[in-house]
């Protein structure tokens, strides 16, 4: 077999290896959902992101908000789906990351025009957590400084006013 059959050979089969991990975990940024709009309207996609938020329940459907980092975007699903969703991202928390799969809809005519992407499915791919804050201790020493000084201060300005009283 020549060199160069068996060369292709080897560059085919590491490209179609390469094809398969690619395709096998492909999710859309939101951001670029919403820059090819026309491209993508009434297309399946699958993101991944963290819900935020609050879940708008809309009778047997809901609401709820994704950001994957680049964009966030209106999620339409079932109210049930909706509910084994824990935490949703805020201050206090940080929201579980979820893996949706829908159509996509630059112009909802369903939702008043609104881009959304209507839910066929919801995995939690990662759960939230409640997040605790905690002070740092150099912010600490820096207020109770801060505080005499302030204390201080406002007994020279008693002490002066007094002083010019008399």
């Amino acid at each position: 077999m020549p060199k160069y059959i068996k060369t292709l050979i080897w560059v085919l089969l590491f490209t179609s290896a390469l094809t398969f991990q690619v395709n096998a975990q492909s999710f859309t940024d939101i951001n670029e959902l919403i820059e090819k709009a026309k491209e993508y309207n009434g297309e399946e996609v699958t993101i991944q992101g963290e819900v935020i938020g609050e879940s708008m329940k809309r009778g047997n459907y809901s609401w709820i908000n994704i950001n994957d980092g680049t964009n966030a975007i209106g999620i339409w699903l079932d109210s049930d789906i909706a509910e084994e969703i824990l935490f949703y991202g805020n201050y206090k928390c940080k929201g579980d990351t979820v893996k949706i799969t829908g159509i996509f809809n630059r112009a909802c005519k369903e939702h008043g025009g609104e881009t959304d992407l209507h839910s066929s499915s919801l995995e939690i791919v990662k759960n939230g957590y409640e997040v605790k804050d905690q002070i740092s201790p150099v912010k600490i020493i820096i207020a109770v400084i801060l505080t005499i000084l302030t204390l201080e201060l406002m007994l020279i300005l008693v002490k002066v006013i007094k002083n010019r009283r008399l």
